[in-house]
């Protein structure tokens, strides 16, 4: 077998430039997104007595440890993948901040960091604290809403007719309170639905995005047989007071929750066999549609580009705190395709 030549002194930085020429984007978003901003967010979910007593001081810095969960987001990796990732890549550990004589953190220690931020809920705080930090640059448009929702599936549970409708029913079937370790793998907060003729098994992502900018404002998860109009009043907010809200016919119906908001409805308007749209109401559906797709250039980002619309987790607290994790790491690279830099000066 062949002795494997470490680095010299100079290789490691000499490599580092080089992946720099090669346009890294873990660059940029380190350079463009002021970690310490979320630094306070953090503390509060580990200062708490019941986080002391079982976790103790945590061995890795906290601010690396949420990089980590955010580069999990933007590569869909597993635990086991991104502690191999981390180990094996420069620019990982660069973007980290790890030298290579450093200690890596092992997949059980990322898997615990995310399950106390996910215990602790606040990993939508997290997604605000991000939000705010725009909001004080005023980098949101505000020139108009758009609200959408699409499905985030997760592995498919082969459970029998009986089985399913117990869960439906809220129950746990009595086969599965004897086994321990089959139940742990049973998701019983996701649901099946279908749309277009297709199946589908998880969740829904429903969001508020700025029209002007593509930002994420807002979001909600629920399981995915839940209609997306459903959320649109837990979206809105009276701060949208004067935007026009633009979504797709499945809003309509939604007008009580819009003018609650003082919001415009251009919610696009649906036809059917008995009453046929007129040329002035196809007319404004084909403009209202051109702004309103620019929500499908979130999702797209998102399919595409983060593989973040199927997760393997079992669970609607995790599923939850994988979807806000998602959601906070495509703003976070919007900002970046938007180069815009996030200073967090409120910080003082």
């Amino acid at each position: 077998m062949k002795n494997i030549n470490p680095l010299g002194l100079f290789d490691e930085h000499f490599l580092l430039e080089r992946l720099t020429k090669l346009k890294d984007p873990l660059v940029k978003l380190e350079s463009y997104i002021n970690w310490n901003i979320f630094t306070p967010v953090l503390d509060v979910a580990f200062t708490k007595p019941s986080n002391k007593s079982r976790m103790g001081r945590p061995p890795f810095d906290r601010t690396m440890m949420f990089k980590i969960l955010i580069l999990q987001s933007l590569y869909s990796l597993s635990d086991d993948q991104m502690e191999y990732q981390i180990t094996d890549r420069l620019s990982f550990r660069r973007f980290l901040g790890l030298k290579s004589s450093d200690k890596v953190p092992d997949s059980k220690t990322i898997w615990k960091f995310r399950e106390t931020l996910i215990q602790e809920g606040v990993i939508e705080a997290l997604f605000h604290r991000f939000n705010e930090a725009l909001d004080e640059q005023q980098l949101f448009a505000n020139t108009g809403k758009i609200v959408d929702a699409s499905f985030v599936e997760v592995p498919r549970q082969r459970n029998s007719r009986e089985e399913n409708r117990q869960i439906m029913k809220g129950e746990t079937p009595e086969a599965w309170k004897q086994k321990p370790n089959k139940l742990r793998q049973k998701d019983r907060d996701a649901r099946w639905t279908k749309k277009n003729q297709m199946n589908f098994y998880g969740y829904k992502n429903h969001i508020k995005a700025d029209g002007g900018t593509k930002f994420i404002a807002d979001y909600m998860v629920t399981d995915a047989s839940v209609h997306d109009s459903q959320e649109l009043e837990t979206l809105l907010d009276k701060a949208d007071a004067g935007q026009s809200l633009f979504a797709d016919a499945a809003y309509v119906g939604q007008e009580e929750a819009i003018e609650a908001c003082s919001m415009t409805n251009m919610v696009q308007e649906k036809g059917n066999r008995y009453h046929k749209l007129t040329q002035s109401q196809k007319s404004t559906n084909r403009l209202t549609a051109r702004y309103r797709a620019r929500v499908e250039h979130i999702f797209g980002f998102m399919t595409n580009t983060m593989n973040a619309m199927y997760i393997r987790t079992i669970g609607y607290a995790r599923a939850t705190g994988k979807i806000g994790l998602a959601n906070l790491t495509y703003n976070m690279m919007r900002c970046i395709q938007l180069n815009r830099v996030i200073h967090g000066a409120s910080l003082g």
